[in-house]
Order: C-alpha cells, then sequence, then structure tokens
C-alpha cells in the first residue's frame, strides 16, 4: 500500500497498481522507492483525491495505464468533434457518470488529474467541459462559466468581425 497525504494533511492508503495510473506518482515510487512515509500531494483535497483512486480502481485493468503517452499526431481529416466523438465512444458507463458532479468538484478534478499526470482522467474532464459549452453562444458560456466580460463593446465588436468565419 501507498499513502499520500492530501491538501488538510490527511493519509489515505491506495494500492500500488491503482495509484501508478498517476506518472506524478509512478516517477515519486521510481526516483525514491516505496517507503512508509505519506507522499504529500499538496494540491489535491481529500475528496477530490477519493474521487480520483475511485476512477484509478475501476480502471486498473485498462491496458496502457501505466506507460507514458506517446504524443500522438491528428490525422489532417481529424476535426476536434471527430476526436471526440471517438473518445466519448470509448467511454463506459462509469466515465459518464463520473463526471456528473457539481462545476467546483470537475474543475478541481482536472487541477488534481493534470497534478497527478492522470492523463485520461485529465482527456474525460476536458470533454466534459467541452460538452457542456457545445452550441453555446458568448454570452451562455460566461454565464456557465461565471467569466467577467473584461472586454470593452468596441474590442468585443472588433474581435467578433476578426472571428466571424468560426461562426456556426
Amino acid at each position: 500500500m501507498i499513502k499520500l497525504m492530501t491538501a488538510e494533511g490527511a493519509v489515505i492508503s491506495v494500492e500500488r497498481d491503482i495509484i501508478e495510473q498517476s506518472g506524478t506518482i509512478r516517477n515519486i515510487l521510481s526516483d525514491v522507492g516505496s517507503s512508509d512515509k505519506p507522499i504529500p500531494v499538496p494540491n489535491v483535497s481529500g475528496p477530490i483525491l477519493s474521487k480520483i483512486i475511485e476512477y484509478c480502481r475501476h480502471h486498473r485493468n485498462d491496458p496502457g495505464r501505466r506507460q507514458p503517452k506517446e504524443s500522438s499526431t491528428l490525422e489532417e481529416s481529424d476535426s476536434s468533434d471527430a476526436v471526440i466523438q471517438r473518445a466519448i465512444e470509448q467511454m463506459d458507463e462509469f466515465d459518464h457518470q463520473f463526471c456528473r458532479v457539481d462545476q467546483g468538484t470537475l474543475f478541481d478534478i482536472i487541477l488534481a488529474a493534470n497534478f497527478l499526470d492522470i492523463q485520461p482522467l485529465l482527456d474525460l474532464a476536458g470533454y466534459t467541459v467541452a460538452n457542456m459549452m457545445k452550441g453555446k453562444s458568448v454570452e451562455e458560456i460566461r454565464s456557465t462559466f461565471n467569466i467577467k466580460n473584461d472586454f470593452s463593446p468596441e474590442e468585443e465588436e472588433e474581435i467578433m468581425k476578426e472571428n466571424a468565419w468560426c461562426e456556426n
């Protein structure tokens, strides 16, 4: 068992094969070896770490989960919609349910998955955010994500003109 210390100082024990889905933890274990001392994960709260462990536990037997991913290049014909659609088709019901959380929790999962280097989880959460934005206007996206418009009306009009090609 590997011990992890959350941002609040709580210690959570998890099976090594589960937490090695995290590139960060895998590298730490590779560098320093196993120890009875907990590995600090100061950027991750206890509830979020527990949720991430739940995700890793579910995917523990998925092929290729513990190897660093080679950066893949997209075919020129691949649109972002096609890439997202293929990723969604590979998700199981657990994945679809996993990200049905409030926005704050979802963004905490994104930050933790990034810090812990769990690319499949980061992708899953990113697809969830992308789906939340899909088909929405700029105003709707700002409202959904509480984004303040810091452009003057003139600046916003200029940006809209410059990017009119990407509308619809």
